[in-house]
């Protein structure tokens, strides 16, 4: 498969997903968006990966390929190809789906748990197990899109993952990320590392028993069955 990853900033990269990419055999097609690199049409593609970034999904104005990433995100969502967002990305698919995104009751950024619904619990393809922890750095929330099906929710924020169909998946938490990632978007974030009820300190973000294999395989649990069509 050729896989196109559409990155925001530098320091928020496909991080594990690129390498459960390289060991399945497929290409990834990186598109740059912070360095001007143009986006692709949806018919060079066979499936589609929007990371996070801090800003939000209203900034058309600030960021002039934001409006046409959303009409490529459109595109692929009609064609029937597999969408996945992450973070922004889970933002972004929410508004193309015509979900409102708005402010966060709560800002969440560490390691928190994540639980599966009932829903995200039983559901066919993309069945979660039991709490887990991910990694989660964000301000904004979303409703979900007309016949999304919800799957996870966290303390701080209900709607944390949703399937739209067969092959749309939104992730509002980060099961990508490496501790080299970690520590970038605490570098490039540190003035949101303000105290609260879901605000890690930074030494419990990168405290080496962190576990990212857990993550990991769940996170190559969830692209293998997204990549199949849900192929159990």
């Amino acid at each position: 498969m050729r896989i196109g990853v559409l990155q925001h900033v530098a320091f928020e990269s496909a991080g594990h997903i690129a390498d459960w990419a390289a060991a399945r055999g497929h290409e990834v097609a990186l598109v740059r968006l912070f360095a001007g690199e143009a986006l692709p049409s949806v018919d060079t593609l066979d499936a589609l990966v929007v990371m996070g970034g801090p800003m939000s999904v209203r900034d058309d104005a600030r960021y002039a390929w934001l409006t046409p990433e959303k009409r490529l995100i459109g595109d692929a969502i009609a064609a029937g190809k597999p969408v996945l967002g992450v973070c922004l990305g889970a933002q972004l698919v929410a508004d193309v789906l015509g979900a409102r995104v708005y402010r966060n009751r709560e800002r969440e950024i560490g390691w928190f748990p994540v639980s599966p619904t009932g829903a995200g619990a039983t559901h066919a393809w993309y069945r979660l197990p039991g709490a887990f922890r991910a990694f989660h750095w964000h301000g904004e929330t979303f409703d979900l899109p007309a016949g999304a099906v919800h799957l996870a929710r966290s303390a701080a924020c209900e709607h944390q993952m949703f399937v739209s169909g067969e092959r749309v998946v939104a992730l509002q938490f980060h099961l990508e990320v490496t501790p080299q990632g970690i520590a970038e978007m605490i570098r490039h974030g540190e003035s949101e590392l303000t105290p609260g009820e879901f605000v890690q300190a930074r030494n419990e973000m990168v405290d080496d028993r962190v576990d990212f294999n857990t993550p990991h395989r769940l996170l190559a649990s969830l692209l293998d069955r997204w990549c199949d069509g849900g192929a159990q």
